[in-house]
């Protein structure tokens, strides 16, 4: 993109200390479609000052998600849409540099919204990092994705023992932690559905996922009633659009349906359209759900602490795709909606 060139000419921060100059990534105009380089602009503004309670820090890690898209667009959602020139939306880690706050001390990481930025200022809305974790596992399986899908997977889809479990978007962020999970839960099947065989062998092989469908491969509605001939309990939707169709129409009875994300449409410019399947939801007296993960950040320690016992025990894998360079921030969130990731996204500042 062309903010490659500029920022990599502009780039004159050196680990540790703090320049004259604040490179941000606005919004220059919302897209029509994917990202590209009439979407987002390069800022260089003064470093910001910290008030009183306040802490100067640098930004480290940028954790990519599907909504930051929806985000960009001026329509309602749960939180606002950026507006043309903000800072492109985006939680992250970020270390203290200089602190008028005894809540932070220099050094320390912190996670918040930081925006697509060098520098930020922490406030009370900033929490501090436990020590020994790491940044990318806080931003992946301890932060909004770990978070989403068990949550999404636990209260929302109320999975139970020798449930069929299927998820799309098996090999993304959300997906690969979710069908972790509904193993670690008794489901007594899980079936992933991604785009192409590496990522169907890596959920398999890597993950433990018992089988996955390759979408691209066609007729997904056939292989959907091979992988589970009595129907799918608990379907985690990542995607909308036609897989969702298909796994509605291969519900069984009384299986409820989580609505995570429908990153299938989030490009989409025409007229939205809802799933033709609906109707199974009646014949199997299904339930379909959406949620926001915002909805459990009150509950958040106690899924934190049970998620760490797994990653120690080796129980579940945290699986990033790390993109470097703050001036491929769009590249990396393009990424989501292409299918070039494995795992989680993020950028290294």
């Amino acid at each position: 993109m062309g903010l490659d060139r500029k920022l990599a000419a502009r780039a004159s921060q050196q680990e540790g200390h703090v320049t004259d100059l604040n490179r941000r990534l606005v919004l220059a105009e919302r897209p029509l479609g994917m990202v590209d380089e009439r979407t987002v602009r390069i800022e260089e503004t003064a470093v910001p000052t910290p008030g009183p309670g306040e802490a100067l820090a640098r930004v480290r890690y940028l954790s990519i998600d599907p909504t930051i898209r929806t985000w960009m667009d001026d329509a309602p959602g749960y939180l606002p849409p950026i507006a043309i020139g903000e800072v492109i939306r985006s939680g992250g880690i970020a270390e203290v540099i200089h602190s008028d706050s005894d809540r932070y001390t220099p050094g320390e990481l912190l996670f918040g919204m930081t925006g697509w930025q060098d520098y930020v200022i922490a406030n009370e809305a900033f929490q501090s990092l436990p020590a020994g974790i790491s940044p990318t596992v806080a931003l992946g399986l301890f932060g909004i994705t770990g978070m989403t899908a068990y949550f999404g997977l636990t209260d929302v889809g109320r999975v139970k023992e020798g449930d069929v479990v299927v998820v799309s978007g098996a090999a993304g962020a959300t997906g690969s932690t979710v069908g972790q999970i509904a193993k670690l839960k008794g489901a007594g099947k899980v079936v992933g559905i991604a785009g192409g065989p590496q990522k169907c062998a890596w959920v398999v092989e890597e993950l433990g996922f018992d089988a996955a469908i390759d979408y691209k491969a066609g007729d997904l509605p056939a292989r959907l009633r091979q992988a589970c001939p009595d129907g799918i309990d608990l379907y985690f939707d990542n995607v909308g659009g036609e897989i969702l169709d298909a796994c509605l129409a291969q519900l069984a009875m009384r299986g409820r349906v989580v609505l995570c994300g429908a990153i299938a449409s989030y490009n989409d410019r025409g007229e939205l359209r809802g799933p033709a399947n609906y109707r199974s939801l009646i014949i199997r007296r299904g339930r379909m759900q959406g949620f926001i993960i915002l909805d459990y950040l009150d509950r958040f320690p106690q899924a934190q602490a049970e998620m760490a016992g797994w990653l120690a025990s080796g129980q579940i894998k945290s699986a990033e795709h790390i993109v470097d360079g703050l001036e491929h921030s769009p590249d990396a969130l393009n990424l989501l909606f292409t299918g070039g990731n494995t795992g989680k996204v993020i950028v290294r500042v």
